[in-house]
């Protein structure tokens, strides 16, 4: 391989390099304006299970007296719990994917 072909491949792969960054910016800022406001929305969630609120309508619910077709996932506990489980999960994971970008520049 000549040095003119080797110094075409070393573009040719810093150019893919620089395009997969790109697109990787572009996709995690579009993530994070989606995910800014889920730390109020975990709270909020958080505050509402087991509250003396999520009982009353829980109950309500076990008596029948809410609309069929209402969606109802927050009162099963569980699909809540795994969401917000998700959620801390989700940002120890920013937490150490920061931190290695820290730390690598």
């Amino acid at each position: 391989m000549t040095k003119a072909e080797r110094q075409i491949r070393r573009i040719e792969k810093m150019e893919a390099s620089l395009d997969a960054l790109m697109a990787a910016n572009a996709a995690l800022s579009s993530a994070l304006d989606a995910f800014e406001g889920a730390p109020a929305r975990a709270a909020e969630v958080s505050g509402y299970l087991g509250s003396e609120n999520w009982w009353h309508d829980f109950e309500s619910d076990a008596e029948g007296n809410l609309p069929a077709g209402l969606k109802r996932g927050v009162l099963s506990e569980d699909g809540a719990y795994n969401a917000l489980a998700d959620y801390r999960e989700l940002v120890l994971r920013m937490l150490k994917a920061v931190t290695a970008a820290v730390r690598n520049g």
